[in-house]
């Protein structure tokens, strides 16, 4: 397999929002995420953005048809169909109680506080919590305690939690 272009990772994910100029206000004060590109179309329309955590990125752009597209993607925001997703983010952080806390005080909903999952000594053990953007993506920010093939009680500490 061929080295990704600098700069980009294997896979990355496009989020889509109503008010895309706000959601990437909201992720990068919220979540810690860094624009990269923002291409701002008629009217304010983010056509396409590029926002980066460490070494991740994922694209956020407007709802809504471009009609300058021969097909179209029929994007839309969870808010606009219930709350429902197709699909959830998960980003890796140093500190998942700080990165809540941060997000929290920022606005996020927390949907589930953080917690140590312990997958037994074959597997491994992170802390995670769940937030919701205030159009209704959900993100899990995950933070690695113990490795693969580590005594279990490595972690013990964080578990109480």
């Amino acid at each position: 397999m061929k080295d990704t272009p600098a700069g980009w990772p294997r896979i990355s994910s496009s989020v889509f929002y109503a008010d895309a100029a706000a959601a990437i206000d909201f992720l990068t004060e919220a979540f810690g995420f860094e624009v990269r590109l923002r291409i701002e179309g008629e009217g304010g329309r983010i056509e396409h953005s590029q926002l980066v955590y460490g070494d991740g990125l994922i694209m956020v752009g407007s709802t809504g048809a471009r009609a300058d597209r021969e097909n179209p993607v029929p994007a839309v925001s969870p808010r606009a169909v219930g709350g429902r997703v197709t699909q959830a983010l998960c980003v890796f952080v140093d500190d998942a109680d700080a990165h809540c806390a941060h997000a929290r005080a920022a606005g996020a909903i927390i949907v589930d506080a953080p917690t140590t999952n312990d997958y037994g000594e074959d597997y491994w053990a992170d802390r995670t919590y769940r937030a919701v953007d205030p159009e209704g993506h959900q993100w899990w920010f995950m933070q690695r305690v113990r490795q693969q093939g580590e005594p279990v009680g490595r972690q013990r500490s964080l578990l109480a939690s």
